[in-house]
């Protein structure tokens, strides 16, 4: 391999690594920092610390502000995909659902997603919805398992949490937000100030000094969570096909549960196993159809070119 192939391969090699490992990751550091923090405030500093770090950064890298329109699209945006796509999950960790059960109920978005596409008017194919009704059906097979039929608010707030993320990504392409990184970064500002003052009109706060593990929970999830494995995300979309930069939803689960076992001494049934392969295989034919459907609608002309 020749230099300049090694160099070209690197920044890509990183980015996946940032989004298979570090999102992957990201379930059992949540559960690690909700253990210090009430989970509303841990989310809503975690993303508006990120996201002025990062606004700042791209401020004196020569970035324009955002205009007013931009802020109010990337606010939806931000609302639906980290306020209330993050903010319950990481809710419902803190109602004991074990981080690898978490991941894998995530995994179901590009299949909510494929439902949505279809509502704002996009066809699929039957592939597709063959995917979906597996899915749905890995679903029903995860919350029998012993981990969430006892927790029955927690698969709801994932449930919801994974609905409200696949309606935020489909919309997202409609609204008019800011160009690259500054996306991301109003994004999440906006869903941290969200998340602090739902967090303050609950009523939570701290009943005591959270300890160095949930410092250094909150500090990984700013950091790597946030600001890192959101520049990979960005970075893939622009330089590889979509099918690469989507595929951390087969491989975040994974990692999300041999963490959550080998380090949180969490533990999955013979039936949460079989739904966590039904789940992906789901997505996968998705993924599949998505890519088959789209090459028979490629006009001629455009296959040749």
């Amino acid at each position: 391999m020749s230099r300049s192939t090694f160099r070209t391969l690197l920044p890509l090699i990183g980015a996946l690594f940032a989004l298979y490992f570090i999102w992957g990751s990201t379930y059992l550091v949540i559960r690690v920092g909700v253990e210090s923090w009430p989970p509303l405030m841990m989310a809503g500093i975690r993303f508006f610390v990120a996201g002025v770090i990062l606004f700042t950064f791209l401020l004196l890298r020569g970035h324009r502000v955002p205009a007013l329109r931009q802020w109010l699209a990337a606010g939806v945006i931000g609302v639906l995909l980290l306020a209330i796509g993050n903010g319950l999950v990481t809710v419902a960790e803190h109602l004991d659902v074990p981080s690898g059960i978490a991941a894998v109920m995530v995994a179901t978005v590009p299949l909510f997603t494929l439902c949505f596409s279809r509502l704002l008017g996009m066809p699929n194919s039957r592939l597709e919805w063959t995917g979906v009704a597996i899915g749905l059906f890995g679903i029903v097979l995860l919350n029998t398992g012993s981990n969430l039929s006892g927790n029955p608010w927690g698969a709801l707030l994932i449930l919801i949490a994974s609905l409200s993320w696949a309606f935020g990504s489909v919309l997202s392409a409609r609204l008019p937000l800011p160009k690259g990184l500054m996306a991301g970064a109003a994004e999440m500002i906006v869903a941290g100030v969200v998340l602090l003052v739902i967090s303050r009109l609950s009523g939570e706060h701290l009943t005591q000094m959270p300890t160095a593990s949930g410092f250094l929970a909150l500090a990984y999830l700013m950091v790597f969570g946030s600001m890192i494995a959101i520049s990979a995300y960005m970075f893939l979309l622009k330089t590889v096909r979509p099918a690469i930069a989507t595929s951390y939803a087969y491989v975040n689960p994974i990692v999300a549960v041999l963490l959550g076992i080998g380090f949180a001494g969490e533990s999955l049934s013979r039936v949460e196993w079989v739904a966590l392969a039904v789940i992906l295989s789901a997505v996968l034919l998705v993924t599949l159809g998505r890519l088959l459907f789209k090459a028979k609608t490629v006009p001629l002309e455009k296959q040749e070119a």
